[in-house]
């Protein structure tokens, strides 16, 4: 039924990890299992079984081939470096190579203690559990580079934490989970070897484009090239985080990933009226990772990184750091490239013209003042392409509209030099701005009835429509697109850790 493990990080030097087992759990269920992704990994799903399934996703039996290990890693949590994280309650079973030939990491997330778990149980709650597979599997839907959710068993065990949840392990699949916090482990403990076996391995995996150390080339090219890289990455990451109005409310080094892809999916959520100083993370009391820091934020991280790279950049440590600063710097105009790609999109914009940021910019504002919802007021621009009766509908979603009107025209103005016609734009639209999103009282709706009353169904029907985000979901008891009444806002997510 599995498919056939590498072990590849396994087989690098044992300080890299902790080898250990998971804690098998007393009754183990499959509740969610994505088929989908599974063919994609080259499941045999002819000979799928449920039950047997559901015991390896939970840790009770390790499928063959696997060496489950716990990864090191450090990180700089809410600004603050706390020198030894580790994977506390996951464990990586291996990677395999899916359908496209691409390497792929299978970890279980809740899997019971590690060495690496500093007293905590090891183990996870339904909810965060649910969470996670609902939100990135909408990510993925909607286009984002993210980690992805294979499958979510329930363990049969309480878990503690601000109440006595059900118990969860969800099978996470990455690209890779190599983090910032990864080399900053090393990085902290002079380990220079093993940051140079990271960064290898960080480009063989995810940069393989990269150039070789030349031999009549300045020393640490190879490592430079891939801290701009990871600058390319990041910058065009959060920008389109940002597109969606998504909030990652833990952007700790540790849930930087290497390789691109959103990473842990704890406190996050949706804005819903538009509001960029928007914070939902319990644990973020300052707002250190609100909605409008998020591009700051990952400069700030990206530079944590090249301080781990230094040695390896040049040997001449004033040397290293005006190069890797060069790099850093650049964020700045990276992201602003990117986030402005993303908004004339929004826009239904494909010519770049000169005013088109001031524009997008104007309509933020429009949005802010009218207390308009961020994701409804883009998707129905397409309608206000089709008349009064669609420009109303979009009116509808703002408490004041003054600012609308006045913007309406001089973005019609800006449309007639697109060169096609409205029909073509309003298709362009509706396949960039999402109908659906995860909101977040619908989440909390579903996570409630399966942990509470062990109801999956509203998990599925969500998890159903958010999977297909560009679609107008059909009308049924439960609408999906709308924005929460004052008595369903969620105004905190908390990380279930």
């Amino acid at each position: 039924m599995f498919p056939s493990f590498s072990l590849r990080y396994a087989r690098l030097p044992a300080r890299l990890r902790a080898d250990c087992l998971p804690t098998p759990v007393a009754e183990p269920r499959l509740v969610a299992f994505n088929r989908e992704l599974a063919d994609e990994l080259g499941f045999d799903l002819a000979a799928f079984d449920a039950q047997r399934a559901a015991e390896v996703f939970a840790g009770n039996a390790v499928p063959e081939g696997a060496e489950p290990l716990a990864m090191a890693y450090a990180g700089h949590q809410f600004g603050n470096f706390v020198p030894q994280l580790g994977d506390g309650r996951a464990l990586l079973l291996g990677e395999v190579v899916d359908r496209r030939g691409r390497l792929r990491d299978l970890q279980l997330k809740g899997a019971g203690r590690t060495p690496f778990s500093r007293g905590g149980d090891g183990r996870a709650p339904l909810g965060p559990v649910l969470r996670e597979y609902l939100v990135s599997e909408a990510m993925h839907a909607l286009g984002l580079p993210t980690t992805r959710a294979l499958a979510a068993v329930t363990t049969g065990e309480r878990v503690f934490r601000r109440i006595p949840e059900p118990g969860a392990v969800l099978t996470r699949v990455a690209a890779s989970h190599l983090r910032v916090g990864t080399f900053q482990y090393f990085a902290a403990r002079r380990d220079t070897e093993a940051v140079q076996l990271l960064a290898d391995e960080a480009i063989d995996r995810h940069y393989p484009d990269l150039p070789g150390e030349l031999a009549d080339g300045p020393a640490g090219e190879r490592y430079l090239a891939l801290l701009e890289a990871m600058v390319g990455r990041q910058a065009e990451l959060v920008a389109r985080w940002m597109g969606i109005g998504f909030i990652h409310g833990v952007m700790n080094t540790d849930n930087t990933s290497i390789s691109g892809e959103t990473i842990d999916y704890g406190p996050c959520a949706f804005m819903d009226s538009y509001d960029p100083r928007t914070v939902f993370s319990s644990i973020d009391e300052r707002g250190r990772y609100a909605y409008l820091n998020q591009p700051v934020i990952a400069q700030w991280n990206l530079a944590r990184f090249a301080e781990t790279l230094l040695p390896l950049i040049d040997d001449d440590s004033d040397r290293a750091i005006a190069r890797a600063t060069s790099v850093i710097e650049a964020f700045t105009e990276r992201f602003d490239a990117c986030w402005q790609a993303v908004l004339r999109a929004k826009l239904g914009l494909v010519v770049q013209e000169e005013g088109d940021g001031a524009l997008a910019q104007e309509l933020l504002d429009a949005m802010q003042a009218g207390k308009a919802d961020f994701t409804l007021a883009f998707r129905r621009l397409a309608d206000a392409l089709d008349g009064p009766e669609g420009e109303a509908h979009l009116a509808e979603l703002f408490d004041d509209r003054e600012a609308l009107a006045d913007w309406l025209p001089r973005w019609r103005e800006r449309l007639a030099r697109e060169d096609v016609d409205e029909a073509q734009i309003a298709r362009r639209l509706r396949g960039t701005n999402p109908a659906v999103i995860p909101r977040n009282h619908r989440v909390e709706q579903a996570l409630a009835a399966a942990a509470e009353e062990d109801d999956f169904a509203p998990f599925e029907a969500l998890l159903a429509v958010i999977t297909r985000p560009f679609e107008a979901p059909p009308h049924g008891e439960v609408d999906y697109t709308r924005p929460p009444h004052d008595s369903e806002k969620v105004l905190r997510t908390f990380c279930g850790t």
